[in-house]
Protein backbone atom coordinates (compact mmCIF):
# COMPACT_ATOMS: atom_id res chain seq x y z
CA UNK A 1 0.00 0.00 0.00
CA UNK A 2 2.44 2.68 0.82
CA UNK A 3 4.21 1.75 -2.90
CA UNK A 4 0.97 2.61 -4.26
CA UNK A 5 1.08 5.76 -1.94
CA UNK A 6 4.26 6.80 -3.16
CA UNK A 7 3.73 6.21 -6.59
CA UNK A 8 0.07 7.75 -7.22
CA UNK A 9 0.28 10.53 -4.58
CA UNK A 10 -2.87 9.18 -2.41
CA UNK A 11 -1.33 10.08 0.28
CA UNK A 12 -2.85 13.36 1.89
CA UNK A 13 -0.68 16.04 2.93
CA UNK A 14 -1.96 18.27 5.71
CA UNK A 15 -0.75 21.44 4.80
CA UNK A 16 -2.73 21.40 1.48
CA UNK A 17 -6.88 21.91 1.66
CA UNK A 18 -9.02 21.71 -1.66
CA UNK A 19 -11.44 24.21 -1.08
CA UNK A 20 -14.57 25.00 -2.96
CA UNK A 21 -15.16 28.01 -4.74
CA UNK A 22 -17.46 30.03 -1.95
CA UNK A 23 -14.63 29.76 0.62
CA UNK A 24 -11.98 30.49 -2.02
CA UNK A 25 -13.68 33.70 -2.88
CA UNK A 26 -14.59 34.89 0.90
CA UNK A 27 -10.96 34.30 1.76
CA UNK A 28 -9.17 36.44 -1.11
CA UNK A 29 -11.87 38.93 -0.91
CA UNK A 30 -12.05 39.46 2.77
CA UNK A 31 -8.47 39.46 3.11
CA UNK A 32 -5.02 40.25 2.28
CA UNK A 33 -3.94 36.87 0.71
CA UNK A 34 -0.56 35.58 -1.22
CA UNK A 35 -2.96 34.82 -4.40
CA UNK A 36 -0.96 32.65 -7.05
CA UNK A 37 -2.12 31.64 -10.61
CA UNK A 38 -0.07 28.80 -11.70
CA UNK A 39 -1.59 29.05 -15.54
CA UNK A 40 0.75 30.03 -18.13
CA UNK A 41 1.24 34.21 -19.00
CA UNK A 42 -1.64 33.39 -22.18
CA UNK A 43 -3.69 32.22 -19.48
CA UNK A 44 -3.41 34.65 -17.36
CA UNK A 45 -3.48 37.69 -20.19
CA UNK A 46 -7.35 36.10 -20.91
CA UNK A 47 -8.40 36.56 -17.48
CA UNK A 48 -7.55 36.00 -14.14
CA UNK A 49 -9.04 36.89 -10.35
CA UNK A 50 -8.31 40.14 -9.56
CA UNK A 51 -4.77 40.77 -7.21
CA UNK A 52 -3.34 37.15 -8.67
CA UNK A 53 0.38 36.65 -9.22
CA UNK A 54 0.96 34.42 -12.60
CA UNK A 55 3.76 31.72 -11.43
CA UNK A 56 3.79 29.50 -14.65
CA UNK A 57 3.87 25.75 -13.39
CA UNK A 58 5.40 24.66 -16.52
CA UNK A 59 8.57 26.84 -16.25
CA UNK A 60 9.99 24.97 -13.55
CA UNK A 61 13.09 27.12 -13.61
CA UNK A 62 11.48 30.06 -12.46
CA UNK A 63 8.91 28.08 -10.67
CA UNK A 64 10.87 27.10 -7.24
CA UNK A 65 12.66 30.70 -7.35
CA UNK A 66 9.52 32.87 -7.98
CA UNK A 67 8.11 31.53 -4.07
CA UNK A 68 11.19 32.42 -2.45
CA UNK A 69 10.31 36.14 -2.02
CA UNK A 70 6.71 34.88 -0.90
CA UNK A 71 6.14 34.30 3.20
CA UNK A 72 6.13 30.31 3.68
CA UNK A 73 4.07 30.98 7.51
CA UNK A 74 1.40 33.11 5.51
CA UNK A 75 -0.84 30.92 3.74
CA UNK A 76 -0.84 30.93 0.12
CA UNK A 77 -3.74 30.57 -2.15
CA UNK A 78 -3.54 28.99 -5.45
CA UNK A 79 -5.28 28.20 -8.67
CA UNK A 80 -5.05 27.21 -12.64
CA UNK A 81 -7.47 26.02 -15.26
CA UNK A 82 -9.49 23.26 -13.64
CA UNK A 83 -7.28 22.47 -10.65
CA UNK A 84 -4.59 19.45 -11.69
CA UNK A 85 -1.71 21.86 -12.05
CA UNK A 86 -2.31 24.02 -8.73
CA UNK A 87 -3.19 20.38 -7.15
CA UNK A 88 0.68 19.28 -8.42
CA UNK A 89 1.87 22.58 -7.48
CA UNK A 90 0.66 22.64 -3.63
CA UNK A 91 2.66 19.22 -3.47
CA UNK A 92 5.68 21.00 -4.76
CA UNK A 93 5.22 23.90 -2.66
CA UNK A 94 4.41 21.80 0.17
CA UNK A 95 7.93 20.28 -0.70
CA UNK A 96 9.53 23.52 0.23
CA UNK A 97 7.93 24.63 3.51
CA UNK A 98 4.99 26.48 2.75
CA UNK A 99 2.81 25.40 5.74
CA UNK A 100 -0.72 25.91 4.82
CA UNK A 101 -2.24 26.07 1.02
CA UNK A 102 -5.47 26.50 -0.13
CA UNK A 103 -6.30 24.65 -3.75
CA UNK A 104 -9.49 26.41 -5.67
CA UNK A 105 -11.63 22.97 -6.52
CA UNK A 106 -12.45 22.88 -9.93
CA UNK A 107 -9.71 26.11 -10.75
CA UNK A 108 -10.60 29.16 -12.70
CA UNK A 109 -13.23 27.59 -14.64
CA UNK A 110 -15.22 26.97 -11.54
CA UNK A 111 -14.75 30.60 -10.49
CA UNK A 112 -15.88 31.87 -13.76
CA UNK A 113 -19.26 29.98 -13.42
Amino acid sequence: MALFSFLFGSKKNKCISVIDVYEFKKAVKQHNVQLIDVRTPNEFSNGHIEKAVNVDFFNQNNFGVAFTKLDKKKPLYIYCRSGKRSSRAAKQLAGLGFEKIYDLEGGYIKWCN
